[in-house]
This record gives structure tokens, sequence and C-alpha cells, in this order.
């Protein structure tokens, strides 16, 4: 044989061993998943709820119109400090005093009225007293009469007279008994007009008195929407009052945030917050929490669910109020703020990342060559038990993905702690997310820890 055909047939085989070798290699890998993973490690953990809401004064109140009137005084401007009772506000009141004035001026004539009727009360008993004393002395007088006349020692006009005289003193003490009577219900009728009188007063002064208003406590007048010569109304039915002022006490300022309602079984009284504030960037405040809400609110309305007439399967938030501690005296009502509230802290506890958590069915996890054949054999009941979901991880073992349920704590931002299903240092895959959502169990990988394509990204 030729030296030429030598090498042909030497190269033809080695090009049939290589096109041999890279089917081998191609069928090897056409399987093979490409996987980011990451270790199960040891760390602290620290599970935080965010919400935003506003900053608020712990006491503040608004000063609505009590009378309608026009303003007449105003006695601060906004941003202004008060205290206690200080004068704030004056609307006209010529009407209210000169009603006070007449009240009190019945009031005095139905005091002197019942002096009088005291006085003629006094008058009727002393003149019952002297019928009283008429009628003993008259009594005696006709007794005696009556002896002497039967025994003959008296004229019988004598008698007459002392019989008249007798029956006249029991008249004068009837007469005197019914003037005493009436005496006394003049009296009482006196008594009931001073009371008439004094409620009078009493509504009057209290008509006069909400033509003033006074602060109720110390504080910072935060908002004053009316000015002086301002005509102010007072509330009726669906018709809500002029605000006159809102006067708040600075000195204990809160932020009130909505807790999402899944994460609001998790906050607790007095845990720590963490406060930033909108307008005062690149600083935080230190607060507790100090009231957490009972009723849920619906997000889209802000109106609590207990007001509804009916159910709602919108979102829902709880409100929650933060303290701040050491807040800066700058601070105002109404600021956006932003609370991170700590809700549990965990030192050296198993970690993974968030994102390499994954759901499974139970009939995911049969092999794939035995699910035709299980599922033909299973009854209705183990069929519902296959779509029973189950949380876990794929973890590499023998370059093939396995996965294994686990057991979930807290979470942080970026990792969840573990409780049982691994051990420290295990490899699992963490991504991509569409290969998480995708990958099966016993699947061959390869790890690829590069920096993620933007395509990858897009589409996961």
């Amino acid at each position: 044989m030729k030296t030429w055909k030598k090498i042909a047939i030497g190269a033809g085989g080695a090009v049939l061993v290589a096109a041999i070798a890279g089917i081998a290699v191609y069928q090897s890998h056409k399987n093979v998943v490409t996987v980011q993973t990451g270790k199960a490690q040891r760390m602290d953990l620290v599970s935080v709820v965010s919400a935003s809401g506003e900053i608020k004064p712990k006491t503040f109140v608004n000063i609505g119109a009590n009378a309608f009137g026009k303003i007449t005084r105003l006695y601060v401007k906004e941003g202004d400090r008060v205290k206690r009772g200080q004068m704030l506000v004056q609307l006209e009141n010529v009407q209210s005093a000169a009603d006070m004035d007449a009240m009190q001026a019945s009031l005095d004539a139905a005091r002197t009225d019942a002096a009088a009727a005291e006085a003629g009360l006094n008058t009727s008993m002393a003149d019952l007293n002297r019928a009283k004393s008429d009628l003993e002395r008259s009594d005696m007088d006709w007794s005696r009469a009556q002896g002497l006349y039967k025994d003959a020692l008296v004229a019988k006009s004598e008698y007459d007279m002392q019989k008249a005289n007798h029956q006249t003193a029991v008249a004068g003490l009837a007469q005197a008994q019914a003037r005493v009577a009436q005496a006394k219900a003049q009296k009482d009728s006196a008594d009931r007009r001073i009371e008439q009188a004094n409620a009078n007063l009493v509504h009057a002064t209290d008509v006069l008195k909400k033509t003033t208003y006074e602060a109720p406590f110390d504080g910072v007048i935060t908002n004053l929407p009316v000015r002086e010569g301002e005509t102010v109304v007072i509330g009726i039915q669906n018709a809500p009052g002029s605000t006159l002022m809102t006067l708040a006490d600075l000195s204990v300022i809160t932020a009130e945030v909505k807790v999402d309602e899944t994460d609001i079984v998790n906050v607790q009284m007095g845990q720590p917050v963490q406060v930033s504030i909108d307008a005062i960037p690149k600083k935080t405040f230190k607060a507790i929490v100090t009231q957490i809400g009972d009723n849920a609110i619906v997000r889209s309305t802000g109106v609590s669910t207990s007001q509804q007439a009916s159910t709602s399967q919108e979102a829902k938030d709880f409100k929650v109020v933060v303290t701040l501690q050491d807040p800066p005296d700058d601070l105002r009502p109404g600021l956006s703020a932003t609370a991170k509230i700590t809700t549990a802290t965990k030192s050296n506890v198993l970690t993974i990342p968030i994102q390499s958590l994954t759901i499974r069915t139970q009939g995911d996890l049969v092999p794939k060559d035995e699910k035709g054949s299980v599922q033909a054999a299973a009854p209705q009941k183990d069929l519902a038990k296959e779509k029973q979901e189950i949380q876990g991880v794929f973890i590499l073992r023998n370059k093939k993905a396995e996965f294994i349920p686990v057991d979930t704590g807290i979470a942080g931002t970026t990792d969840i702690e573990v409780i049982n299903g691994l051990k420290d240092g295990d490899e699992i895959v963490t991504g991509s997310y569409k290969v998480l959502r995708t990958l099966r169990p016993g699947s061959s990988v390869k790890i690829d820890n590069a920096a993620p394509k933007k395509e990858e990204e897009e589409s996961s």
C-alpha cells in the first residue's frame, strides 16, 4: 500500500474518532442545566418590617368653632408657643354678654322675691302663733262662761258673746293656717324661680364662654387657617364647622405608619425602630413601637374595615405608632417618614439566600421514569396528595440537583433562617430565577457563578 493511502486512512480514522468523541460530549451536555450556587452559612440575622407614614405629635387638638360669630381678636400666630389657659381667640360677644347680664338681673330679682316670700312666710307664722294663743284664751273663757251660765251666774247675752268670741278664734286659727300654707307656696315658687334664673344664667354664661378660646395644654400653634374679621360657624349634621387652629404638644413626637397585613403579626409593643425622614436625609432616629391598631384599613380608601358594610378583598394595612426618642427641635407634623421595625434578632443561625427557596409539589419529586406508572396506579386521594406544595431548596450532590425540604424561621433583608433540612456549608442552587422555576430533581447541573447576562435578568 502506498504511503499516501496509509496517511489518508489514518486521517480518516482520526476524524471518525474525533466525531464520535464530539457526539458523546454533546450528548453528555445536552441535558445539563447551568446554575448559580451559594453556601448555607451561619450569620447574625435581623428581621425588619418596613412601613411608611408621616410624623405626628402624640397629643394634638383641632380647635373648632363652638359658636357663630366674627373673630374680633386673634391673640396668636402660627408657630407660637402657648401655655395652658392662655387666650387664643375672641369672637364677637355683644349679644351673648347682654344675655348674660339680663339673666344675672333676673336671678337677682328672683332672689329678692324669694326674700320677700320668706318674710311673708315668717309673718304668717307669727299670725298663726297669735291665732293659736287667741284660741287658747277663748277656749278658757268659753269653758268658764258655760259653767257660769249653767249655774245662772251670767246673763244670756254674756254667754252668747263668749260663744261668738270662741267661734271667731277658731276661724282666725284656720285663716292663719291658710295664710301660712299660701306663704309656703309663694316661698317655694320663689325658690323655683331662683333655680330657673340660675339655669338661664348658666346657659348664657356658657354661650358667652364659647366666644373665647383658651389653650387646653402647653404646645405650639401648628396650623392657623383663619384671620381677624372672618366669620366662623359651628358644625351641624354632615357639615363640619370652622377650624380655628391646631395646637400640638411637640414634646412627644411620633411617626404614624401603615404596616402590611402580612407583617403585622410580627410587630409587638416595645420593639426598636429606626425612623428616616425625607426632609432630613442621611440621618435616622431611634424609636420604639407604642401603639398597634386593632382594625385593618383598606389601602385604596383609607377606611377602617369596621366602618364598611361589606367585606373587601383589597390589600389592607394596620396603623402602627412609633414614638421617637430625642427628636430634633425642627421636626414638624406631616413630614413623610419611613420606619424600619426590628421584629426579631438571632445570632449565629444557619441562613440561605431568600431567592434560593422554591416550591415543588409532591408529584414533582417522583422520578420521571416512575411518574407515569405511579399516577396510573394511584387512587384519587393519592393524586390530591401529589399536588401538596413543599418548600425547599436544591443542593448539589455529585453534580446533580437534589431537592431538600426545609423549615424556615425569621427572614432578613436578603437571607432567611433555616431551622432544619440543611447543614453548614451545603452548596445550594441560588439562581437564576428562571432555572429555579423549572429545575427538576436529579437534573445534571453546571456551575456558573459569573454575573448574569442582562437578557437573563430581564427574562427572570
